[in-house]
């Protein structure tokens, strides 16, 4: 079997312990901060990215590495490595999956690049499921063939704590927030084919969480679902309150918590909680 290169950017959400172990090549995002550029989990943590929102939110926005990243990337592996696949963030949301085909054609070097039309947990689920058909001896085209079919098996929805961060980055008007808190309503926000839309509109947090927690009740059921993720955008505690939750209802359900990926969070806002899982 070919020796595969595994590459991504850092909307994947993985450890960097596993990405260490599996020697996954990880390109990062620019979060922009108060004007100050940081590479994303190399020189600012996605922690410390919802700590500068708190203060700095007007304005901030994310950025997909530059092109020559990419090019610089492909270029060594050429050298090092037979065959890649490469699994992005949803092209909808950032151009990484157009700038990876793009430097892998200029570099002649040959890469299935897939379009996972979301991020965060589930995009790291997506490879984690890749390495491990790897490591089974599957082959290359088998690999590609059912990592293809994953990002229609993704849900993920998220439940901003206000709308404040959503008007200050444009998603919605400041007339449309207003009239929401007056209201009292919380918006839940899905992927939708790689789109970020709005699901629900919902009267109470206390009845927009119960409205998550069907969700996950609902695929469970399903028996289709061995694991979720939930993510949260410096709101550790609350997460870990909906795992203790989550695992005295569901006692086989395996969940990890884990910071959200600023791609989404910097328009969100500190505060949102989001729960994904992949389909099997």
């Amino acid at each position: 079997m070919k020796k595969i290169a595994w590459i991504t950017d850092s909307t994947c959400g993985l450890s960097q312990d596993f990405i260490d172990q599996h020697n996954i090549f990880v390109l990062p995002m620019i979060v922009i901060i108060n004007n100050i550029s940081y590479r994303e989990d190399i020189d600012i943590t996605k922690d410390e990215v919802y700590q500068l929102l708190q203060q700095h939110g007007e304005g901030a926005k994310t950025s997909q590495p530059p092109f020559g990243e990419f090019v610089e990337l492909y270029k060594r592996l050429k050298d090092e490595y037979e065959i890649g696949i490469a699994l992005h963030a949803s092209s909808q949301l950032t151009g990484t999956y157009q700038s990876s085909m793009s430097a892998a054609k200029m570099e002649d070097f040959q890469v299935e690049v897939i379009d996972s039309k979301i991020g965060s947990y589930a995009l790291g689920k997506m490879i984690k499921k890749g390495i491990q058909m790897e490591q089974e001896g599957k082959s290359y085209d088998e690999i590609v063939r059912v990592l293809k079919t994953y990002p229609d098996q993704t849900e993920m929805y998220l439940l901003p704590r206000s709308l404040e961060q959503l008007k200050r980055s444009g998603r919605v008007s400041t007339t449309q927030a207003v009239f929401a808190n007056l209201l009292k309503i919380n918006l839940i926000l899905q992927f939708d084919n790689g789109k970020v839309i709005v699901e629900e509109k919902i009267r109470s947090q206390k009845k927009a969480v119960k409205h998550l927690f069907q969700k996950i009740e609902e695929v469970y059921r399903s028996g289709r679902v061995d694991e979720i993720g939930i993510m949260h955008a410096g709101a550790k505690e609350l997460a870990e309150q909906w795992k203790d939750e989550l695992k005295h209802l569901y006692e086989n359900l395996k969940i990890r918590v884990e910071p959200l990926v600023p791609v989404a969070g910097i328009h969100t806002g500190h505060g949102t909680m989001a729960i994904s899982w992949l389909k099997i």
